[in-house]
């Protein structure tokens, strides 16, 4: 794989690790937190018996989905730094791009978005280099 394909990669796992896990810390672990059980900020519901460990001010979905969301949105951004500085990409790409992880389900559009661009770049440029091919061969 070729150095110009790599962050491309990297960013388009990284798109969907960070989207799924934004998606399970928006709608599962912060209403988990907040909504639900007795002693939740906002309760709205008592907790299911037996599953008290799960909602509430102590609920243990938040360790185990936001602590490793934070760290791969981490790498996210790092990576989208990474694949605008070789795209040369305008600051505020980088930053729409960057940022786009940070809301739910926009990131995958955004990731879909530029993988078709890509896909499209790359078959314009294979084009380009075919009939340059076809040029020189004409002309010997």
């Amino acid at each position: 794989m070729d150095n110009n394909r790599l962050p491309f990669l990297l960013y388009r796992i990284l798109a969907y690790v960070t989207g799924v896990f934004l998606i399970l810390l928006t709608f599962v672990s912060m209403p988990a937190k907040y909504l639900i059980g007795e002693t939740a900020r906002f309760s709205l519901v008592s907790a299911p018996a037996g599953m008290e460990t799960f909602f509430g001010d102590d609920s243990v979905l938040m360790p185990i989905v936001a602590i490793p969301h934070g760290y791969i949105y981490m790498a996210y951004v790092l990576v989208v730094l990474w694949l605008a500085l070789g795209r040369r990409w305008s600051a505020g790409r980088t930053v729409g791009v960057a940022l786009a992880g940070t809301i739910p389900f926009v990131g995958l559009v955004i990731e879909h978005r530029l993988a078709t661009a890509e896909k499209a770049g790359r078959a314009g440029a294979a084009g380009t280099g075919a009939a340059a091919q076809e040029v020189r061969a004409t002309e010997t």
